[in-house]
């Protein structure tokens, strides 16, 4: 029983000084993060005024910076499976923290990313975002909205860009009910092109209040086997659903395991 006592009031140190670790690194993380976003979002103004690339280079620097301060600051470092698509394809992914965007920007070059039309009016961020032409969406506006969509995700597939969406609408913490959104299968149809279904489990590591404490470890990011395109609409879902919910279970329970293993959890 001593023996046993003394496990679980090591564990309980190791853990309160895990969690005061990560609060720490998160804290120099933030102010690494503030620093480069206000610097970069200064210095990438004249982009705003010169060809579309011009800012998507500033964006791709933007993200990379950040990443880069995740791994050397916090710790925090990801890898990637499944094979990257090459080709113009509609890319549906899970989302659980803003890492899923900064990654998804990364690594597929030049995408257009669905995004609630709000963010279009925050300074220097929805500037860029509007120059970089991701694909803005009014969710009050039903089905004139979609079709607006629709015909911007066209234009980006015609210039060889894959799209980029989240067909839940919202973040999701890890384990919490699925809730897909049918504007995902109007896109799909609309565009007649593959759908690449994505993975991962940002969200046990990119986490608290606000998204700020970020624990120490590899984010994984999976891109699931292709869906074919011309499928019937609920043949689609049914197996976007099932791909990402099953993939993002593994990946989820994998995740807790290497947290666990670091009294992190």
């Amino acid at each position: 029983m001593l023996l046993t006592a003394t496990r679980g009031a090591t564990s309980l140190a190791l853990h309160r000084n895990g969690s005061n670790v990560t609060f720490f690194r998160s804290a120099l993380f933030f102010l690494w993060f503030a620093a480069v976003s206000v610097v970069l979002n200064i210095a990438a103004l004249p982009a705003l005024l010169l060809p579309r690339r011009a800012t998507v280079r500033a964006a791709r620097a933007w993200s990379a910076s950040t990443l880069w301060g995740l791994k050397v600051i916090a710790g925090l470092d990801f890898e990637v499976r499944g094979e990257i698509p090459r080709q113009a394809v509609l890319v549906a992914a899970k989302h659980m923290s803003m890492w899923d965007t900064l990654a998804l920007y990364l690594l597929l070059y030049d995408p257009a990313v669905v995004v609630k039309r709000e963010l279009l009016n925050i300074p220097f961020y929805g500037w860029y975002v509007r120059k970089a032409r991701a694909i803005a969406i009014d969710r009050s506006g039903h089905a004139s909205a979609l079709r607006k969509m629709a015909d911007a995700a066209r234009r980006a597939v015609a210039e060889r860009r894959s799209i980029v969406i989240f067909p839940e609408g919202t973040r999701k913490n890890p384990g919490a009910t699925a809730d897909y959104k049918p504007g995902v299968a109007g896109l799909y149809k609309q565009l007649d092109v593959a759908c690449v279904p994505v993975a991962l489990n940002s969200g046990l590591f990119w986490t608290g209040p606000g998204g700020f404490l970020k624990k120490r470890g590899r984010i994984a990011l999976a891109f699931l086997p292709e869906i074919p395109a011309g499928l019937k609409r609920a043949e689609f879902m049914r197996i976007l659903e099932d791909r990402i919910e099953a993939a993002t279970t593994e990946l989820v329970a994998e995740g807790q395991h290497q947290l666990e293993k670091a009294g992190l959890r």
